[in-house]
C-alpha cells in the first residue's frame, strides 16, 4: 500500500470538500480549486477525514492512488493556508515592479520585460536599500504558483560565476571558480 496514499487528510475548519463525477472541488476561506481525478481512484469523506483508496494493486493504481492524495491535499491547504514564494533579483541594476497583475521587470537586457500574471496570484515587489529586491508571489493554488515561478527564473537563471540572476530566497547556488591565472 502506498505510504502518502494510504495517509487520512484531515479538513480545517472553513473547507468544505465535494466529489462529483470524478471532480474533486475544495472550497475555503482563500478561494476555490478543482482536480479531475481518474474514475478508479475512490475518495471518500467521513467526519472531516477525506481518505482515498485504490481498488487493486496494478502499477497504474499504486502510482495515482499517491499522486491524487497529495494533489487534494495541496488543494485543502492552499484553501486554508494559501501558498507563498518569494524570489530575489542578483544584480547590478536589476529591478521589478508590478502595477496590478503586470510585473516588469530590468535583468538587464535591452528591454525591460513585462509578464502578465494570472488573476488567481496577488503578486508585491519590494526594493530596499542595501538588499536584492524581491518578487513576492501568493495564490491558493500551488501548482499555479510553482508554474509561474519558474517562468519568472526562468527570464534570467541565476548563473554560476557571480549568481546574478533570479532566484528563490534561500536557494543555494552551486558556484564555479573562474579563471586563474597562467604560471609562466
Amino acid at each position: 500500500m502506498s505510504r502518502i496514499g494510504k495517509a487520512p487528510i484531515t479538513l480545517p475548519k472553513g473547507v468544505d470538500v465535494t466529489v462529483n463525477n470524478g471532480l474533486v472541488t475544495v472550497k475555503g476561506a482563500k478561494g476555490t480549486l478543482t482536480q479531475k481525478i481518474d474514475l478508479d481512484i475512490t475518495v471518500a469523506i467521513d467526519n472531516g477525514v477525506i481518505n482515498v483508496t485504490r481498488p487493486t494493486d496494478q502499477k497504474r493504481h499504486r502510482a495515482l492512488h499517491g499522486l491524487y492524495r497529495a494533489l487534494i491535499a495541496n488543494m485543502v491547504k492552499g484553501v486554508s493556508e494559501g501558498y507563498k514564494t518569494e524570489q530575489e533579483l542578483v544584480g547590478v541594476g536589476y529591478r521589478a515592479s508590478n502595477k496590478g497583475q503586470m510585473l516588469e521587470l530590468a535583468l538587464g537586457y535591452s528591454h525591460n520585460i513585462t509578464f502578465e500574471l494570472p488573476a488567481e496570484i496577488k503578486v508585491t515587489t519590494a526594493s530596499e536599500k542595501g538588499q536584492n529586491p524581491k518578487i513576492v508571489l501568493e495564490s491558493a493554488d500551488k501548482q499555479l504558483i510553482g508554474l509561474v515561478a519558474a517562468k519568472i527564473r526562468s527570464l534570467r537563471k541565476p548563473e554560476p560565476y557571480k549568481g546574478k540572476g533570479i532566484k528563490f530566497t534561500g536557494e543555494v547556488l552551486r558556484r564555479k571558480a573562474g579563471k586563474s591565472a597562467s604560471k609562466k
